[in-house]
């Protein structure tokens, strides 16, 4: 794999190099940790934005005006839209490049739509591997576009410089089933499709959750605002864009951000540390021989499932 074509922004080698990191074949799990290596020292240089809503939000429509308007900045901007997983087949819809036709035509973006396998936060499992890769070809901004509904979205919120939740402008719909967890994650709350007969609705809502917002406890230097726009018809995208420039500033002003990235990296090794040892522990052949029996045993009552856990960790 050509890292030099990677930091070139050659996309055809960037998607290969995101297929050979999303594979799950041993072989490649080898090969795409030496390509990661070479693209450590390229990586970290772009602003990190998670995206989430319920769906019928409008996700698709922001992220396209939004990245629009990131590259009339002069920005190159990359999307990882996560899709859900199927649970039962494994498969997913994949349609994110049809719902965001003109910034996928556009030659300073990258739309990179991932299935997010069952993974827990909505977000696909290599999402981060990605971003290094992402980094490495030079997009300044990433998006990572949520599945949004209502699952963990702490996961995103962990891998990510700035975390934004896109709100419908309807105030008496309280929390409109976005938990209060991932308000208290929020660094914003965006109320979109606030047009037409809408507007009033949605300045509504704004003071309604700028309110919610005063009652939550935010633990860094960033007071969480609360804005409104309209994908559909342009407006105020502007504002959003400076409220992100703000917080970066303010972040690297307290040294905020880089203390963010090494919790990042830390969570992440633990959370490989994890997949490594489930992998360890499933190709264990000893391991391989009793879990059926062990299975078996809980299912009948006859072990506890504590006692059936530690015999198979005890045999690592």
């Amino acid at each position: 794999m050509d890292i030099e074509k990677i930091r070139q922004g050659n996309r055809r080698a960037l998607a290969k190099a995101i297929t050979l990191v999303e594979s799950k074949l041993d072989s490649d799990r080898v090969k795409a940790q030496a390509v990661l290596e070479q693209a450590l020292p390229y990586s970290g240089n772009s602003i990190r934005i998670g995206i989430t809503g319920i769906p019928g939000v409008g996700k698709s429509t922001f992220i396209e005006t939004f990245g629009l308007y990131l590259i009339a900045q002069g920005k190159k901007v990359a999307v990882l839209a996560v899709d859900p997983s199927s649970p039962l087949a494994g498969g997913s819809i994949l349609g994110d490049k049809t719902r965001m036709e003109e910034l996928s035509r556009n030659e300073a973006a990258f739309i990179r739509p991932s299935p997010s396998e069952g993974a827990l936060g909505g977000v696909a499992q290599k999402t981060r591997e990605t971003m290094l890769l992402c980094e490495t070809a030079g997009y300044d901004v990433i998006l990572v576009e949520t599945v949004g509904v209502g699952q963990s979205e702490y996961e995103v919120a962990g891998m990510v410089d700035f975390f934004m939740v896109l709100m419908l402008p309807n105030a008496g719909d309280e929390l409109q089933g976005i938990k209060k967890g991932i308000m208290e994650l929020a660094d914003a709350l965006v109320v979109n499709k606030a047009d037409g007969e809408s507007l009033n609705l949605a300045s509504q809502t704004k003071r309604h959750y700028s309110n919610a917002m005063t009652l939550l406890r935010h633990s860094s230097f960033w007071t969480p605002q609360v804005l409104t726009c309209s994908a559909q018809e342009n407006n105020n995208i502007d504002a959003i864009w400076g409220m992100i420039s703000d917080y970066y500033i303010d972040a690297n002003k307290n040294n905020d951000f880089q203390k963010k990235r090494t919790n990042q990296n830390q969570e992440w090794m633990n959370k490989l540390l994890f997949e490594m040892l489930e992998l360890k522990l499933k190709q264990n052949p000893e391991v391989k021989r009793q879990m059926p029996e062990l299975h078996k045993k809980v299912t009948q009552g006859e072990v506890t499932p504590y006692n059936a856990a530690k015999t198979l960790i005890d045999l690592l």
